[in-house]
């Protein structure tokens, strides 16, 4: 049975340039780094790098929905999302559901969120506005 999600390895373009961002911008503890990756936590979560010379920048408009969320508390959100304003990320999408939520591109165009909240209340939210065909589980 699955316990957890383990870790997350992103194949990136630049790793010098990535480590920079994840650990100098976002605040992941940099724990180890070679040739082609380096290993960083963010809590309890674990991040490779690993470097990839087929890794292309991809827009945001030509990728998929798929992204990874970061929890900030309620009273961080503001100072840490200005923080990444003044820094020029990208901004790939405005937030349209419970929480506060910002999201943003990686310097490989991985998309990218801080988000207020948990799945808790992501669900009472639901509950009071159902997205189509939704069903709840016990």
């Amino acid at each position: 049975m699955l316990q957890s999600l383990n870790h997350l390895t992103l194949a990136v373009s630049n790793l010098q340039t990535s480590v920079n961002f994840w650990r100098d911008l976002l605040g992941l503890s940099l724990h180890a780094q070679w040739d082609t990756g380096a290993y960083l936590t963010c809590g309890d979560l674990w991040l490779c790098l690993s470097f990839d010379e087929t890794r292309n920048y991809v827009p945001p408009e030509k990728s998929d929905y798929t992204h990874y969320a970061f929890s900030v508390a309620p009273e961080d959100f503001d100072a840490f999302s200005h923080k990444l304003e003044q820094a020029g990320v990208t901004v790939w999408k405005t937030n349209k559901s419970e929480g506060a939520s910002f999201y943003f591109l990686d310097p490989d165009g991985h998309k990218l969120e801080l988000h207020v909240g948990d799945i808790a209340a992501r669900l009472a939210a639901c509950r009071e506005k159902t997205y189509a065909g939704m069903r709840f589980y016990s």
